[in-house]
């Protein structure tokens, strides 16, 4: 972590992803450094500090934040001396870094495994910006970044794209080597950006290696470190500033709060593994220091805005939920979704999520979250003739909250609701109602799930799985179970979200097709295919 002084954030495509120290270094001539100081830095390390790469996050009007992790020796963390290192920083107007428009020094901290985040402040408003970090002679890739337009800026267009569950194991980040090369100005991560378990896993894991199911504070970073050798992922961190959240494999399958899935382990032993989890997710991703976490806390909810164009609300529905109810994941509905005490963001979050969206004047209000948000019967899951099936860990489990949720849009006539989502390892796109069981009721909102980056390995378009899943869900607009990612463009009078997909992730080099595309027009609530 840092001992700051400034702040960060990323966007657009660079063309180094890598540099070598000699070449790096060559784009850092205004420095002076005495040889002695040079060479004893250079001690501190068993190689190249920056195999981690960069990236940025959290765009503002007037800034970013930028990260780094000092690691020459990943995934297990180690060629780095238990000491606190001074790195330096510097923002550009140009890739060649010759520009400079801010620079200065951050402590990369032992206690905080070397990691930097550099609050960025004082720059123009949407435009892009160049960064680099230099530790000793050695220097790290250039990244690009950008920041957000001014608070009452109206964009012509604005594209992101959003993400999801990339299992190390199960295939090759192909799809973000297709992001990297996009035209974007952010990108959104939903959750499960590691996985904790063992290493391997399935019948025929695509890039096996060794690894505990995650536990301590060590073990967590080491798994992370690796997750971050990974080229394509590293090259969309980057390309563009990143907004992220996560969901339950952060920390452990289907944790509910201080609730474990294993009913053996009591809420503060389990408390003990969220805090090693939760300070290696803030170690490793471009987070400000307002998410710093504290022991087994840590905020992680937020609003992030892009001039009038469209406002998220970076939601937490993991760390407040109440415990899932019923005793199966997949299952007929129970007595306990009607729990009018459940909840699924707690009570702090969901009035700050109201608030912020009664005040807000964007043309597009975006909820950034995890789990699916629709009530789709899971008819393709094993089931009886006549049976409803619903999943407990979504929002399925929590008819109360959601009901609460879906009529304030309606009561309060929210501007353009849009729900993101990942988790599900499937894409769907569905119209959101207060009451589901009504298909003629009003359409309050849109949501929009993407797949996995590529956990469940190859997927496959699933055309008659789709149909089925229609015919049972008036509201369900689309089903697809192949990897990808979802590429979103906003303009004052619609949303357009193209489903971006790869046929195979068991070896690299897929290409990456469009295998749907949605539009929601500005005003009218549900998603028309195109």
């Amino acid at each position: 972590m840092v001992r700051h002084d400034s702040s960060m954030v990323p966007f657009g495509p660079t063309r180094r992803q890598f540099l070598s120290s000699a070449t790096a270094a060559s784009l850092w001539p205004f420095l002076d450094f005495r040889i002695g100081e040079a060479a004893d830095r250079r001690e501190r390390f068993s190689g190249y500090p920056f195999k981690l790469g960069v990236s940025s996050g959290d765009p503002a009007p007037d800034g970013f934040v930028l990260w780094t992790r000092l690691c020459p020796e990943p995934p297990g963390g180690g060629g780095v001396q238990p000491v606190d290192i001074q790195v330096q920083w510097r923002v550009a107007t140009d890739e060649g870094m010759k520009r400079i428009v801010r620079k200065g020094n951050a402590t990369a901290a032992v206690d905080w495994a070397h990691s930097v985040h550099v609050e960025v402040e004082g720059l123009e408003p949407d435009r892009s910006y160049w960064y680099q970090f230099k530790v000793g002679m050695d220097v790290s890739p250039v990244g690009r970044t950008r920041t957000a337009p001014a608070k009452d800026a109206m964009l012509d267009s604005f594209r992101f794209a959003f993400v999801s569950c990339q299992k190390y194991q199960d295939g090759y980040f192909t799809a973000y080597e297709h992001i990297a090369q996009d035209d974007l100005r952010a990108v959104v991560h939903l959750g499960d950006y590691i996985y904790e378990g063992h290493g391997g896993g399935g019948d025929s894991p695509v890039r096996n290696f060794d690894g505990p199911k995650l536990m301590s504070l060590e073990e967590y970073r080491s798994r992370y470190a690796l997750y971050l050798t990974d080229p394509h992922l590293q090259a969309a961190h980057a390309a563009f500033p990143w907004i992220v959240t996560w969901d339950d494999h952060e920390v452990a399958n289907d944790y509910a709060a201080a609730i474990s899935e294993d009913v053996t382990v009591k809420p503060e032993e389990f408390l003990l593994r969220r805090a090693n989890a939760y300070k290696a997710y803030y170690e490793h991703l471009p987070l400000r220091r307002g998410a710093l976490p504290v022991g087994p806390d840590m905020l992680l909810y937020r609003r992030v805005s892009f001039g009038r164009i469209a406002d998220f609300s970076v939601l937490d529905t993991r760390q407040y939920r109440s415990d899932q109810p019923c005793e199966s994941k997949y299952r007929t509905p129970c007595e306990g979704i009607y729990d009018p005490q459940a909840t699924m963001l707690g009570d702090t979050q969901e009035k700050w999520l109201c608030d912020g969206l009664s005040a807000s004047h964007s043309r597009w209000n975006i909820l950034a979250q995890q789990v699916m948000m629709a009530r789709p019967d899971f008819v393709y899951k094993p089931h009886k003739a006549g049976e409803i099936i619903f999943c407990m860990d979504k929002w399925d489990g929590y008819h109360v909250p959601r009901t609460r949720l879906l009529q304030f849009l309606s009561d309060h006539q929210i501007t353009n609701p849009v729900v993101l989502t990942g988790d599900v390892h499937t894409n769907w796109v569905s119209d959101l109602k207060v009451d589901f069981d009504r298909p003629e009721s009003p359409t309050v909102g849109t949501e929009f799930v993407g797949t996995s980056i590529t956990t469940k390995g190859d997927g496959k378009q699933a055309v008659e799985i789709e149909k089925v899943v229609q015919a049972a869900n008036p509201f369900v607009r689309f089903f697809n179970d192949e990897r990808g990612y979802v590429r979103c463009e906003l303009t004052a009078d619609e949303w357009r979200s193209d489903y971006r997909t790869v046929p195979y992730v068991s070896r690299p080099g897929a290409p990456c097709v469009t295998r749907a595309a949605f539009v929601v027009e500005n005003g009218r609530p549900g998603a028309v295919r195109t």
